[in-house]
């Protein structure tokens, strides 16, 4: 006789830009009765998903699933570290980064389906300066955009877009100090980030080798590159070949400190928060479990729609950059023309 795994489903009403109302009639046309007994949770205010989780655990829930976004996804799984109880993930949200590093379906009624085959893996998570993370942390123009991000009100990668276009021209780079095991090393950077997974979210790739469960963090420090120069680093995050960037420099480590001139924003998981000078991040080898899709192939993955879309932007942006840069050679040509032709009257 199959024993029965105990599953709670966290739903975020307001996270993210897609509607839940229908949620719960997918969970209930879906989810395999002959394996789970289930209950469904709607979180009522900020915070309410990490009690929701922490009590489930404790009170031995098989399986917590977070539906929702990042910020939701981080709540659930930051209350049941270490313990056996695992992540479930109904992606819901404006970016959706960790289930997409995952290849989870963004549809809800194929994510459910990878519930009821619950195939669990111990995987890895941060924490920088206290908090922990699951998908990416950072700072520098990263968590600058995520702090203006959070104060749109809007959600959504058009948002996203026009934040990133707009804050980019004028946004200054900081210079950091940054300590792991091999020694320290002084830059000055557009933003330092740090990845357990691959994607900030809607598959902008900024640690395209990352890996859950190597034990490791993808360190990425982006040099400050000119306006000319954005496009090109744009459509290498979508299709997977920033690490290529000559402008990027990456390395792997289990623990860095970061010291910058003052204090600033740092995010976890895309969610701002104001800290000290200092951040200190490490990485938590195997401390969570988490339900993954055992179909997931990477090598045969598709881009989707946004991505797609945003590649034939910046291409559009690439080709400008390119008339902008031929005019700029043309303009510097007859200037030179004229000023000889002036110092030979």
């Amino acid at each position: 006789m199959i024993t029965k795994k105990n599953i709670t489903f966290i739903i975020n009403p307001i996270s993210g830009s897609v509607k839940k109302n229908n949620i719960p009639d997918i969970i209930e046309e879906t989810i395999d009765k002959s394996l789970f007994n289930y209950s469904i949770r709607e979180t009522e205010k900020a915070g309410h998903a990490a009690e929701i989780a922490y009590e489930a655990q404790q009170n031995g829930i098989d399986v917590v699933v977070a539906v929702g976004g990042d910020g939701t996804v981080n709540e659930v799984a930051r209350s049941i570290v270490h313990s056996n109880t695992a992540l479930g993930i109904i992606p819901c949200g404006s970016g959706n980064g960790l289930a997409r590093h995952l290849l989870l379906p963004m549809d809800p009624k194929k994510s459910v389906e990878i519930i009821n085959r619950c195939v669990i893996h111990d995987l890895d998570y941060g924490i920088i300066n206290e908090i922990p993370f699951f998908c990416t942390c950072g700072m520098g123009f990263d968590a600058f955009i995520s702090m203006k991000f959070a104060e749109a009100g809007k959600r959504g990668p058009v948002t996203y877009i026009e934040n990133v276009l707009r804050e980019g021209l004028t946004y200054k780079p900081e210079t950091y100090h940054i300590e792991d095991e091999t020694g320290t090393l002084i830059r000055k950077a557009f933003l330092i980030s740090c990845a357990n997974a691959s994607q900030y979210g809607n598959n902008a790739y900024i640690a395209p080798q990352a890996s859950m469960s190597d034990g490791l963090l993808d360190v990425i420090i982006m040099e400050p590159f000119d306006v000319l120069e954005a496009p090109q680093v744009a459509i290498e995050m979508m299709n997977k070949t920033l690490d290529k960037n000559q402008k990027i420099k990456t390395f792997r480590t289990k623990h860095i400190h970061i010291h910058r001139e003052k204090e600033g924003y740092i995010h976890y998981d895309g969610d701002p928060v104001m800290t000290t000078a200092d951040v200190d991040i490490q990485l938590v080898h195997k401390g969570i479990k988490m339900i993954v899709n055992p179909d997931g192939d990477k090598s045969k993955r598709q881009p989707n729609m946004v991505q797609t879309a945003f590649s034939e932007f910046f291409n559009d942006l690439n080709i400008v950059r390119e008339d902008l840069t031929k005019i700029s050679r043309n303009t510097q040509a007859l200037n030179k023309k004229l000023i000889r032709k002036f110092n030979n009257r």
